[in-house]
């Protein structure tokens, strides 16, 4: 069996994979998740969280694992599996991204991000704090965005809990090399009705990046709420292929 740690995107927390960890576990799977820095229970100031705050946090996590685990990354949560990847190669046995940003080296995800042109009379989802320091989000685009699929008691659930997202993590460019990054498979998990990060850009990623297998979810921004059982069901695949071997 294989161990999962779990990491969210943006605005989100540990809190967003819940309807994931009972499918996995019931099949003999451990699964970890875990607040990055100024989100969840997290009560860091948003102003102060960088980049390698939220690496730090995943290294720790890793470093009290005895085996290799399969990472699976969410959203801007591609970009800390990515540079934790970098830092603790010898920890991971497969990196999942799930509708996550898979940057190459160099890039930043704000870098990625604006690389997609878009309507310049479209109303936008994110807003930029004064000082710069944190990043909240339009209330009326966040079920568009993200939930589109999702039940109406999940996004009441959801909107409660989301919260400012610190802003250096997102103009921080990553730094990889093929040594240790780019030693590890990767698994592209695509959300075919996305509305944060559009199919385009997703394929336009995973194009450039080479990955093991690229699996499709005719799914919102957020399967683990829309889609948790179908969900859970490719990443229990995913354990059955690149979860058995060599584990020590």
């Amino acid at each position: 069996m294989s161990t999962f740690v779990f990491v969210h995107g943006s605005w989100h927390g540990a809190w967003c994979w819940d309807k994931i960890i009972f499918p996995l576990q019931e099949e003999g799977h451990r699964v970890i998740t875990f607040d990055l820095p100024g989100h969840g229970l997290d009560k860091t100031p948003v102003n102060q969280v960088t980049l390698k705050d939220y690496t730090d946090r995943l290294c720790t996590i890793l470093d009290n694992e005895e085996e290799k685990v399969i990472l699976v990354g969410h959203s801007m949560a591609g970009l800390v599996i990515s540079q934790t990847a970098e830092y603790r190669p010898e920890k991971i046995q497969t990196l999942v991204y799930l509708c996550a940003y898979l940057p190459k080296n160099g890039q930043s995800l704000i870098q990625i991000a604006q690389s997609e042109k878009k309507e310049d009379d479209s109303p936008s989802l994110v807003v930029i704090s004064e000082d710069q320091t944190f990043l909240s989000l339009n209330d009326e685009l966040i079920r568009y965005s993200f939930y589109g699929d999702c039940s109406d008691q999940d996004v009441t659930k959801a909107r409660e809990k989301l919260c400012l997202e610190p802003f250096s993590p997102f103009v921080t460019p990553v730094t990889l090399t093929e040594k240790n990054f780019g030693s590890l498979p990767r698994v592209y998990i695509e959300t075919l009705k996305d509305k944060a990060i559009s199919l385009n850009l997703q394929r336009k990623m995973y194009s450039e990046s080479l990955c093991k297998a690229i699996i499709s979810l005719d799914s919102d921004h957020s399967p683990f709420y829309s889609q948790p059982h179908i969900l859970a069901y490719h990443l229990k695949n995913i354990a059955k292929v690149y979860g058995a071997i060599d584990k020590k």
